[in-house]
């Protein structure tokens, strides 16, 4: 057997798959008929190609489609001799009409294109298993980290986001183009951040986008998991494609369950805790355990999980759209921090890296200082707990608060009609104070028709 440190493609009797023909073919359509250019665009980019001159050349189709430009052979041709894909002109011309002969059909053009992308996920597999064979033969790292990084490689892939080194700006700018193309359509809904289900919040923040951290935190019993909750539930139902995942440190699943049956049926919570259900919360539960349940909210109670474990967890959920972890305070890092201020830093931050990797809003739930409480204020971001990094990693920071009454008591939260959802940071746009109803009983926040506090 070979030694796998010595390892090569070769050696293992391993061919890179790819097909010449359906990048011809892909070419030559485009070349033909530019008009199928902006099918092709948004199955593969130029370096999903095997063949670098053939790479070469769609790059410079996609150039000459962004500048405005006309399509054709004589085009093509002036840019690829200006890019010195070819060695001489002579060939360059040999070449692209030889291509634009053997295009079978050109109506199959996105199934060529699809053909080119399948053979490059399979180069990229292969690719990884090479990479996870030679990090795992040199013994030098934890296998807890191996496996991490062996399901990184292997989501990046099947995402369709393999990371590299270096990204041309042309791959980017087709991206985004593209993505801005989605967001003007018909379809426009798909492409925008979520809509948690409140108004005026889904303004402030153009809705919960992808890779955002967003940081919701409150005070002991002001009503931060309710909230966290009803927005779960909120956006699970309004998008039935979407997975809705929610780890909680804090509560059982079957509290959260709990919870949002309240919210949703409107039994009081205290029914499900006594057992005091009449005839028809029965009906209405019945009604809402029917609507829950056709969602696809996922809950995780395990006490202690790591940042690693929910993000391994979290990558196998399929069609994943919002992940919620409850709470923070709760969670331990890797135990190489010589203080809890930089435990919290390193989650806050491996949270934010999450967001990024899954493409996916993430919300974690923080509690804050009692120093505001005893100083009867409103809250502000230094009161985040064991703050470290916490307002620096988060692209959003709310703030749930309860304002001190005249008689300088807190009232019963189950008896509180409203309360401020404080836009403490904001990277998408403004900060400010909206007003929001809440029903203790129900456990249910609603948006507020007059909602600014300014």
């Amino acid at each position: 057997m070979a030694d796998l440190n010595d390892m090569t493609l070769d050696s293992l009797g391993i061919n890179l798959p790819y097909s010449i023909e359906a990048e011809q073919a892909v070419l030559g359509a485009v070349i033909t008929d530019a008009s199928v250019l902006p099918e092709v665009m948004g199955i593969i980019t130029p370096e999903q190609f095997y063949s670098k001159e053939n790479g070469a050349i769609f790059r410079q189709m996609v150039f000459l489609f962004m500048a405005g430009k006309p399509i054709d052979y004589i085009t093509v041709l002036d840019e690829v001799r200006s890019a010195g894909v070819f060695e001489s002109e002579e060939e360059a011309k040999v070449y692209l009409f030889s291509i634009t002969q053997t295009v079978p059909t050109i109506k199959n053009v996105g199934s060529y294109a699809k053909i080119v992308y399948e053979k490059y996920l399979m180069r990229s597999l292969i690719g990884a298993s090479r990479e996870i064979m030679t990090q795992s033969s040199d013994g030098q790292q934890p296998v807890e980290k191996l496996l991490d990084y062996a399901e990184q490689r292997i989501f990046e892939i099947r995402s369709g986001r393999e990371s590299s080194s270096l990204t041309p700006i042309v791959s980017v700018l087709m991206e985004t183009l593209g993505h801005l193309k989605d967001m003007s359509g018909p379809e426009k809904e798909r492409f925008m951040g979520l809509e948690s289900g409140f108004k005026y919040l889904d303004k402030t923040l153009t809705g919960l986008n992808r890779s955002d951290l967003i940081i919701l935190a409150a005070r002991p019993g002001v009503g931060k998991t309710s909230f966290a909750l009803n927005i779960a539930a909120n956006v699970a139902q309004k998008y039935p494609d979407k997975a809705v995942a929610i780890f909680s440190l804090e509560m059982t699943n079957r509290q959260l369950v709990e919870r949002m049956l309240s919210s949703d049926s409107g039994v009081v919570s205290q029914a499900f805790r006594n057992g005091e259900v009449q005839d028809d919360d029965w009906i209405r539960i019945a009604e809402s355990s029917d609507k829950l349940g056709k969602t696809h909210i996922y809950l995780d109670d395990t006490s202690g999980i790591t940042v690693g474990e929910i993000k391994a967890r979290a990558r196998r959920i399929d069609n994943l759209g919002l992940l919620i972890v409850d709470y923070l305070q709760l969670m331990t890092g890797s135990g190489r921090n010589d203080s809890r201020v930089n435990e919290v830093s390193e989650i806050t931050r491996s949270f934010k890296i999450m967001a990024k990797e899954l493409d996916i809003p993430i919300i974690l739930l923080s509690q804050l200082s009692r120093g505001s409480e005893k100083q009867a204020r409103r809250p502000m971001l230094s009161d985040l707990r064991d703050s470290g990094s916490i307002e620096q990693d988060a692209d959003i920071v709310l703030f749930l608060h309860r304002e001190l009454p005249e008689g300088g008591e807190y009232q019963d939260p189950s008896e509180i009609s409203e309360m401020l959802l404080m836009v403490a940071k904001n990277r998408h746009g403004e900060v400010t104070n909206l007003k929001l109803h809440w029903d203790g009983k129900l456990t249910k926040f609603t948006s507020m028709e007059f909602n600014r506090d300014d």
